[in-house]
This record gives C-alpha cells, structure tokens and sequence, in this order.
C-alpha cells in the first residue's frame, strides 16, 4: 500500500502553489483590499473585478490602482473583455495624474483598434500616447478567446518589459528613455466609450 501511494504522489499533477512559488495574490477574490479607485465603476463578482457591462456606454476611462507600487515583477492573470467597446487593459508603472481620473505609464492593452488585435500590446498611456510593440496579428487570432478568459503575463526587470497572450510572447520591449519611470502603481482599465465589460481574476503578483 506503502508503495502505491508513493506512485500516485509522483504521478500527481503539481499544485499551482508549488509550480508558481515565489508569487502572491493581488486579489482575493472577494474584496478589494489593496486597491483604490471608483466604486460605482468596479465591483466584485463570481470571484473576478469587473467593470461596466456589455449594454451601457463608458462615460470615460476609469482605473482601479494597486496601494503599493512595483518595480521589477512579474504579473499574471486572467483577463475577459465582452461588448462593443474592445479597449481595457493592464496599467503598470504608473501612476494616477493628480486631480484627474487617467493614469500615466505603460499598458498592456487589450482588444482591437480598427481591424488590428491589441490584445498583448505595450501602449504608452497618457505619456507618448502610441503603441511600443504590438504582437504578430496571425499568432494572436490563434491563441486569442474571444469574449472568454485569455492568460496575461507582464514581466519586467530593469528597462525590458516582455509580454505574453496564453502563452504566446507579443512584446519584447526595451525602454531607451532614461527618465522614463521603472517603478509605479498597477492599474486595471475599463475605457471609455462604447458599452464594455472588463473582467480581471486571479491575479497574483512576484517581485524579481
């Protein structure tokens, strides 16, 4: 019996805690300690942050910011994006501009721009205001779930930000502007404009 269970110890699939040691919640799926920001626009349901809904326009960008501030890390999460408006995504090291509700800093942006994918692409919110890097568009239209869960993962350590759509790298990016800022806030987008549901979950966060 002794040896059995040892078999089906080693054939047992490791826990994501073991696969992903090192990393730690930013949510908790309940509640939204540790963030800041408009409470009528993001809200807590079935275990995800959501923000505005798939059948009312968007009066403007809303973010709801992480308290602490990150440097070198690596984010991962789920990320689901329904409705006419195809424009949310993940701000990081940013910070929010005083007295207004938008956010300076980089973005990992999600949804479409006219007929390109930007699901995976580095934008320069509120900053240079242009894309970076955006992914290869063939690549993106096969591994992208439309209106369902996609996987993000944004890394970055010192002026190198590289990002990954379900697995598919979109952005290898190195900053060569020395006075742009290596640290800041996380920020999660819902834009304004045209109706949209933006959902995070599971997001869980690793410093490097």
């Amino acid at each position: 019996m002794h040896h059995l269970l040892t078999a089906l110890v080693l054939l047992a699939p490791p826990s994501l805690e073991n696969v992903e040691k090192g990393y730690g919640p930013l949510f908790d799926g309940k509640t939204l300690t540790g963030w800041e920001g408009d409470l009528k626009t993001f809200r807590v349901e079935n275990g995800a942050i959501v923000a505005g809904t798939p059948t009312t326009a968007i009066p403007r960008n809303e973010f709801l910011c992480t308290e602490e501030e990150y440097g070198d890390f690596e984010l991962r999460l789920k990320a689901k994006l329904v409705g006419p408006g195809q424009n949310a995504g993940i701000q990081f090291r940013s910070q929010r501009i005083p007295d207004h509700h938008e956010m300076i800093g980089y973005q990992c942006d999600m949804g479409r721009a006219r007929e390109e994918v930007i699901w995976g692409a580095l934008y320069d919110e509120s900053r240079r205001r242009k894309f970076l890097a955006i992914g290869d568009q063939d690549e993106l239209r096969k591994t992208l779930h439309h209106d369902d869960w996609n996987d993000l993962r944004i890394r970055c350590v010192g002026p190198r930000i590289q990002l990954w759509v379900n697995g598919v790298q979109t952005v290898d990016y190195t900053e060569k502007e020395a006075k742009i800022p290596d640290t800041g806030r996380i920020g999660l987008q819902i834009h304004g404009g045209k109706p949209a549901q933006a959902s995070y979950k599971e997001i869980r966060i690793k410093r490097l």
